[in-house]
């Protein structure tokens, strides 16, 4: 099953810390954006493994936009 991160701010994408294929468990962080001059780490919701990553560093994102797709694995 598929899950899909999505933003929740609008934001600017600082960094992006995996890679497509990394295995991520729920504290992994994905990316990190910045918001009003504060950073906030976007983590992965479930164990599972990262299917596509659709932001770039210095990315502006809006509310809604997806910042990854992570495959979901059965812990």
């Amino acid at each position: 099953m598929s899950h899909v991160l999505g933003a929740e701010m609008v934001a600017r994408v600082h960094s992006v810390a995996v890679q497509v294929g990394d295995t991520v468990r729920p504290d992994t962080m994905v990316v990190l954006l910045e918001s009003m001059k504060m950073e906030i780490p976007v983590l992965a919701e479930v164990d599972g493994v990262v299917r596509e990553i659709s932001v770039a560093p210095g990315d502006n994102i809006q509310e809604g936009d997806v910042i990854a797709v992570l495959d979901e694995t059965q812990s």
